[in-house]
């Protein structure tokens, strides 16, 4: 897969779009593997507009439920996916060809450590972005309903 991304909003934006649509359209078979990482897709319900939107997100796996952290790249912000999630508490995923509604909770204490240095293991930008933000970067479980 090339990367098509530049530092301009829109080809980001554009390339996302873009690696939603192979996703879903082969069950995650082009698309799985962002980049080398695995990724999912979330849908959630905008917070204002009620509309539906897609985010690919890196994950992990922790017994049946799956693992994201609502990093932005180390914004001082949250992702639009975490605001949409935590305000209805219930989101969809696609992860290859699975299918199934989710709801969520935030990791805290002993669990969020242990869950945020699986997930520092998988993608260890997050640590970089950590140092970028003082928010203390979510930690998000995903359970299937």
């Amino acid at each position: 897969m090339t990367d098509t991304r530049t530092d301009n909003p829109e080809n980001i934006l554009g390339f996302m779009q873009d690696h939603i649509r192979r996703y879903l359209a082969t069950d995650g078979e082009d698309g799985h593997l962002m980049n080398g990482f695995p990724c999912l897709v979330l849908t959630t319900t905008g917070a204002k507009s009620g509309e539906q939107r897609q985010a690919a997100v890196i994950y992990g796996q922790h017994g049946n439920s799956y693992v994201i952290i609502a990093s932005k790249g180390g914004s001082d912000t949250p992702p639009a996916w975490f605001i949409n999630l935590a305000a209805s508490g219930r989101g969809h995923i696609q992860v290859k060809a699975a299918k199934m509604d989710v709801t969520m909770r935030v990791a805290e204490g002993a669990e969020r450590e242990q869950l945020w240095d699986m997930m520092a293991n998988i993608f260890p930008a997050y640590l970089e972005y950590q140092q970028k933000t003082s928010r203390q970067i979510p930690v998000v479980i995903l359970d299937p309903m």
